[in-house]
């Protein structure tokens, strides 16, 4: 089962594990809780309200995706594993929680009987005046018995991601960024379209794709809802049912 809580978090339940991806659950996306941007649309849970997590999964160390006061919050962590890119367990303290893993692309690590593989993303990291690229970013390929999900991450679009599906079963489910892409010339680098995040999903051959990264918080300028509208259209031209083309209300 998936269940969106919001802009790239997911509550995720695969082989009777409980998986979490950037939990990113409190009000702001800035290192101050009264100033930066804002979410328009409250979490799925509160973070208290969560389930006890098996596996946490952090791409990359943005405000939005690494959220330490949601990662305060969480209950029970003596039992979760954090998998996360190099470099990214600088950023929080790891000692509460059973073992943090750090993971290379392409690296792959066997957790609570997942097979979890970090893939390559076109991104980049900053926190602070002084860290730019000082950690890596990445998305994560999840394998447990038959199933397979595939979550991005924050990503632009390249051919990298051709070059690396060969080497990876191609998932049941692509979560597939497809907000905060306007102004282009700015945005491209590091973000998505809406038929850009579909290309990614078709790339890995992913048989269902589900939008993120959209409806939460306005990061930049596009209208907040074009994104699901321009998604829904783009997987249905790229062969994508309807049906096949998840536009999740958060909750």
């Amino acid at each position: 089962s998936i269940t969106w809580l919001g802009h790239a978090c997911f509550l995720i339940r695969l082989q009777g594990r409980t998986l979490l991806t950037d939990p990113y659950l409190t009000d702001r996306a800035s290192p101050l809780p009264w100033f930066g941007p804002r979410r328009f649309a409250g979490p799925g849970l509160a973070p208290e309200r969560l389930p006890p997590i098996d596996v946490l999964l952090l791409s990359h160390n943005h405000y939005d995706h690494l959220d330490l006061r949601t990662l305060a919050r969480l209950p029970d962590t003596r039992r979760t594993t954090v998998v996360m890119p190099l470099g990214l367990s600088r950023y929080f303290d790891s000692s509460r929680f059973a073992a943090a893993v750090e993971l290379d692309w392409l690296q792959h690590a066997d957790v609570a009987g997942l097979a979890v593989t970090a893939v390559p993303a076109i991104h980049f990291s900053k926190r602070g005046l002084r860290d730019r690229n000082a950690s890596l970013w990445c998305g994560f390929h999840l394998q447990a018995g038959e199933r397979s999900v595939l979550f991005t991450g924050d990503t632009a679009y390249g051919p990298v991601f051709k070059q690396v599906a060969p080497s990876l079963p191609a998932p049941d489910l692509a979560l597939v960024p497809i907000g905060a892409y306007d102004p282009r010339p700015l945005m491209q680098g590091s973000h998505c379209t809406p038929e850009e995040g579909v290309r990614i999903g078709r790339d890995f051959g992913a048989r269902r794709l589900c939008g993120m990264h959209w409806g939460t918080i306005q990061l930049t300028d596009e209208p907040p809802f074009e994104p699901p509208e321009r998604f829904q259209a783009a997987a249905e031209a790229a062969g994508y049912a309807r049906e096949d083309a998840w536009r999740l209300a958060i909750g």
